[in-house]
């Protein structure tokens, strides 16, 4: 029951859920029964616990509210732990994991990727597209202008940083559609920040979907989608949220206060929570978006652990203890 009305509570109030094992985990409730159309599968690693969410046809679109496709979740506390050790390890594990995915959607060792850094390079939790991109080894160029020796065991691999509307005054979407069309890559791997359902996700998470993203869509700011259907060709979209909805403290408040007070829910009905919510988020027109003061710290770890696990996901030649001779 608990789990229902919480997500009862952010359907009330608009909360888009960036995480799909976070929407599993709502629709479920406190059951834990399989929802129809959607499969479960968990899997415990030296870098943490992946859970694949299969959402197999449209009734389980509907329930959880995104594209049929797989979307694969990473759970690993030590993500944001300032640890040079555990992030290789979470690397290297991340790495396989792309490589199997891309593997699945036809991809060669030869195959071009273009890397997409969705978000603002200025705002820092929304930062970490760009930052990602910033560390990737990029060499496409090489295949064009250097002898053939320089890029052996090396995939042509090209990135874009694009901004955001508010700066370029253009669509994300019609940069990126207009940058694959000159291009032709084989695939786009998009990365963003996302936004959770529970603080303790904010950098200890990361999602990887083969059905593409809506950039921005977890802070109330939906774009154009970037998917297969788009583009035109298979979109592998990475995430790691970095913020929470304000609204999602306030009902976690609630329930702390649920544990001391009894018959605290009978009480506090989810009318009566959704009107004091919209009452404290009102100067911010309900959209008000937290993130942890150390959230620059936080960015420039998650960005190195992407990018390596993209540099050896996708350049045969880079392992995890030659990773940072390319990092630039």
């Amino acid at each position: 029951m608990w789990l229902v009305n919480r997500h009862d509570f952010f359907l009330r109030l608009g909360i888009s859920l960036d995480l799909a094992l976070e929407a599993n985990e709502l629709v479920r409730g406190a059951t834990r029964q399989e929802i129809p159309g959607v499969r479960e599968i968990k899997e415990q690693t030296a870098a943490g616990t992946f859970t694949t969410v299969e959402i197999l046809n449209e009734q389980g679109a509907k329930l959880l509210g995104r594209p049929p496709g797989s979307y694969l979740t990473l759970e690993a506390p030590d993500l944001k732990v300032n640890n040079s050790e555990k992030h290789s390890v979470i690397s290297s594990i991340v790495a396989q994991k792309i490589r199997l995915t891309i593997g699945k959607m036809g991809l060669g060792d030869d195959a071009h990727v273009l890397i997409v850094g969705l978000g603002n390079r200025d705002a820092t939790p929304d930062a970490l597209g760009p930052r990602v991109v910033e560390k990737c080894l990029i060499t496409r160029h090489l295949y064009h202008y250097a002898p053939p020796e320089t890029h052996q065991g090396l995939r042509p691999v090209s990135a874009l940083a694009p901004g955001v509307l508010g700066i370029t005054g253009i669509e994300t979407a019609e940069i990126i559609k207009g940058v694959v069309e000159r291009i032709q890559p084989t695939a786009v791997i998009a990365i963003d920040a996302l936004a959770a359902q529970s603080v303790e996700r904010i950098s200890t998470t990361i999602q990887m979907a083969d059905t593409g993203i809506s950039p921005g869509s977890g802070v109330g700011n939906k774009r154009a989608t970037l998917n297969p259907e788009f583009l035109g060709i298979p979109v592998l979209a990475i995430g790691i949220p970095t913020v929470v909805h304000a609204a999602v403290i306030i009902f976690e408040s609630f329930e702390a206060v649920s544990t001391i007070v009894p018959n605290f829910w009978h009480m506090a009905t989810p009318d009566i929570i959704k009107q004091l919510a919209d009452k404290m988020l009102a100067p911010f027109d309900g959209q008000l978006t937290v993130t942890p003061k150390e959230i620059d710290d936080l960015i420039a770890n998650t960005s190195t652990v992407l990018a390596s696990a993209l540099n050896q996901a996708l350049h045969p030649a880079i392992g995890a203890e030659s990773f940072p001779t390319y990092l630039h």
